[in-house]
């Protein structure tokens, strides 16, 4: 079973359907985010569309990985915020259900394309060439993230949840260190890689 997963993995056709399906989500993120960026300030654009440049860096790596080549600071970078965005919109889609009784088609397709996000990146962590110095940057990348989005107001709307913004906040941090450990523990301190 983990032979043939591994194989799977692995599989030329399986990596360019990955590929392309991680593409058009990021495309469609950027696309999903197009409200909120057309009010966001210019030297705050590149932190907002969390999701989509999850992905994106997801699909950088899936492009190298084709190849046979890597770029561990964007597998740190791919690694961290997969996990840390894909739990993040699960929770947050789930909270909205809780608070609101009813959900939306998008928030359970929301639901399911962050999940698959999270569970992508995990299955390919003992693939990343990540050191503790890729991990650095990926860490500060998505710290100062949270910062942007919860000191500087710049986080996703969602709705009826707005009002608990200092909770999501406090929430979000601690996914963020949640995320940074299970990535250091699964590719930096356990050296897993598997050679192909």
């Amino acid at each position: 079973m983990i032979l043939n997963l591994r194989q799977l993995l692995l599989d030329k056709t399986f990596l360019l359907i990955l590929f392309f399906v991680n593409l058009l989500g990021t495309i469609y993120g950027y696309i999903w985010y197009g409200d909120q960026l057309a009010g966001t300030p210019t030297k705050f654009l590149l932190f907002v569309p969390d999701s989509p440049t999850a992905s994106l860096f997801f699909t950088i790596f899936l492009a190298f990985f084709i190849f046979k080549r890597h770029v561990p600071y964007i597998e740190a970078l791919a690694m961290v915020t997969l996990v840390k965005y894909g739990i993040w919109a699960v929770v947050m889609n789930f909270l909205l259900l809780i608070f609101n009784g009813t959900l939306s088609w998008a928030g359970y397709m929301l639901i399911v394309s962050h999940g698959a996000m999270a569970i992508q990146g995990l299955l390919y962590a003992p693939f990343y060439k990540i050191k503790m110095k890729h991990l650095l940057v990926a860490a500060i990348w998505t710290l100062h993230n949270d910062v942007i989005d919860y000191v500087f107001e710049m986080m996703p709307h969602y709705g009826s949840l707005n009002i608990y913004m200092n909770e999501i906040g406090y929430f979000t941090f601690w996914l963020s260190v949640c995320a940074i450990s299970l990535t250091y523990f699964l590719s930096v301190r356990k050296n897993t890689f598997i050679t192909y």
